[in-house]
């Protein structure tokens, strides 16, 4: 992909994510349990990966947990949301490619469940207390649920990618 397109479609993908991640933080959590979210935005991380690479991934990744910190009006959640969309985007790096493309999902799910365990680590050392980890089965359980419904997603968006030639 030219240089310049590549560039294009980064800033594509990080206003697409953006707008996810603000639309989402406007809905309740499914479920009462602190830090569930559905995290739709990480659809397109994952297709950033897939279709233009690591690097490029990472700094779409990078720009949305930047801006959706100031958009969605708390700048804490940049602790919580780098924490965890590091551990994630480091899951995916090793899995994309390993993990055959058709089962997508399944990074996906890892990869949700690694960015829940990095919002607990933070949110551990933040609160100083080992005490949040109580919450951890509760976010696995979500985390797995929410990373099957987004790695699907993100095969369907890849699929539609490619046939528009992107």
């Amino acid at each position: 992909m030219p240089k310049t397109k590549k560039l294009a479609f980064m800033a594509l993908l990080t206003a697409m994510a953006l707008t996810i991640f603000v639309i989402e933080a406007q809905i309740p959590a499914p479920v009462p349990i602190p830090g569930v979210k559905l995290g739709l935005a990480n659809i397109i991380t994952l297709t950033a990966m897939v279709l233009i690479g690591r690097k490029e991934a990472g700094v779409v990744l990078f720009l949305r947990i930047v801006m959706g910190a100031m958009f969605a009006g708390n700048p804490s959640t940049i602790i919580y949301s780098a924490a965890g969309g590091l551990l994630a985007y480091i899951a995916m790096c090793l899995l994309v490619g390993i993990i055959p493309e058709s089962r997508l999902w399944l990074t996906s799910a890892i990869s949700a469940v690694c960015h829940n365990g990095g919002q607990l680590l933070a949110c551990a050392l933040v609160v100083q207390t080992p005490g949040v980890f109580v919450y951890a089965p509760a976010l696995a359980a979500s985390g797995i649920i929410t990373g099957l419904f987004t790695g699907f997603a993100a095969v369907y968006l890849i699929k539609a990618l490619r046939k528009m030639k992107i």
